[in-house]
């Protein structure tokens, strides 16, 4: 193969396995927990991260005056394996619950079940696929894809540590949704295909959702 193609190939596998071509979840790999992903579309999260997202223009948000997070889910459900273990799938869940009750608890009273004025939040961890083609993932599962990233002079892969969400936002009075939201995150990049991921790996992902989807109340809010 001549350099400059090769180099071109290369440019192009490092666009793909870092994400560039795609900053949000593609419609084939929509998991299925949402009801409806037609009204998605492309928006800016706001820290400026890239989403698909949909709120109702007619919901009135001031009605809402506290808000329920309900226990993150695993969906679909996966299998543990060696390289990530039911340990982590717990830790990733446990600690979305946190964030989320952390950040949304900062503007609206935690509620401990549905009901006239609150705002229910029901989030799942979802599924990621790789489009990435010749570079091969060590461990597919639902919830998180661990996948060799493009080549060091030295010949040595990084494995990088992908995470998505999908969330649906109701009024606790009548069930009806108010918004939606599917968006990815990168975690810290493994050392090598032996190292086991951690829960630690993607908080960072997990402190930037939940930020955001507070941010994001506080936005409506106010209008």
């Amino acid at each position: 193969m001549k350099p400059a193609v090769m180099m071109g190939t290369l440019c192009i596998a490092t666009l793909a396995v870092l994400g560039c071509a795609s900053k949000t979840v593609a419609p084939d790999e929509y998991s299925g927990f949402l009801k409806d992903y037609s009204l998605l579309k492309e928006a800016k999260s706001p820290s400026g991260a890239d989403v698909m997202r949909w709120i109702d223009p007619k919901a009135d948000i001031n009605k809402l005056t506290s808000v329920y997070i309900e226990p993150t889910q695993l969906y679909p459900q996966p299998q543990s394996t060696a390289k990530i273990p039911q340990q982590t799938l717990n830790g990733i869940t446990r600690y979305y619950d946190q964030a989320l009750k952390r950040e949304i608890g900062k503007s609206l009273p935690l509620a401990t079940g549905p009901g006239p004025g609150v705002m229910v939040v029901r989030a799942a961890i979802t599924a990621v696929s790789s489009k990435t083609e010749g570079l091969k993932p060590y461990e597919v599962i639902p919830i998180a894809l661990v996948a060799a990233a493009v080549s060091t002079a030295s010949g040595i892969r990084d494995q990088e540590t992908t995470l998505a969400t999908e969330a649906v936002f109701l009024d606790g009075a009548n069930n009806k949704v108010v918004a939606q939201v599917v968006r990815k995150g990168t975690g810290k990049p493994l050392a090598n295909e032996s190292q086991v991921m951690k829960a630690d790996d993607v908080k960072s992902v997990i402190d930037g959702w939940a930020s955001d989807l507070n941010q994001s109340y506080l936005k409506l809010k106010s209008k």
